[in-house]
Order: C-alpha cells, then structure tokens, then sequence
C-alpha cells in the first residue's frame, strides 16, 4: 500500500491534513493521487495488453527475437509505438 492510498482510506476517520502531515506527504499531492487513478487503471490496462502482444511475438519467433526485432514486429503489424 502506498502513502496516498493509506491517506485516502483513512481520510474519513482523521482527515486528510492531519494524515498527510504524519506522512510527509503533501495534501496537493494527494488530491492530484486520487484525481488520476482513472487514468493509472487505463495505463495499468494498456501496458498489460501490450505486454501480453510482446509475449505472443516472441513466442511466435520461438523465442530468438529480442527487443528491437519484437519492437519492429510490432510497429509494422498494428503501428504500435513502443
């Protein structure tokens, strides 16, 4: 569990200022934590799948592709910028 997430789940009980402080973390930060974890759940969403592709790739190539070879492959069949 990170510190923001600590922060936000007690942040009823003791309040976020008082949490923060304790932490040493700052409030503006915490804010700007919850306000973009739509966007962290979308980028944990697209690194799996992307993940997933390099797997297939290297699995298709029996294993001999490395990075810059699995990096064309991949340009060259969806235009996928790695």
């Amino acid at each position: 569990m990170n510190r923001f997430q600590f922060v936000a789940d007690l942040q009823r009980r003791y309040g976020v200022k008082r949490l923060c402080s304790i932490l040493g973390v700052s409030r503006s930060s915490s804010y700007y934590w919850r306000r973009t974890a739509a966007d962290r759940a979308a980028r944990q969403v697209a690194d799996a799948r992307l993940a997933a592709r390099i797997r297939a790739v290297h699995q298709e190539s029996d294993g001999t592709y490395g990075a810059p070879r699995i990096t064309a492959e991949l340009r060259e069949e969806n235009g996928v910028a790695v």
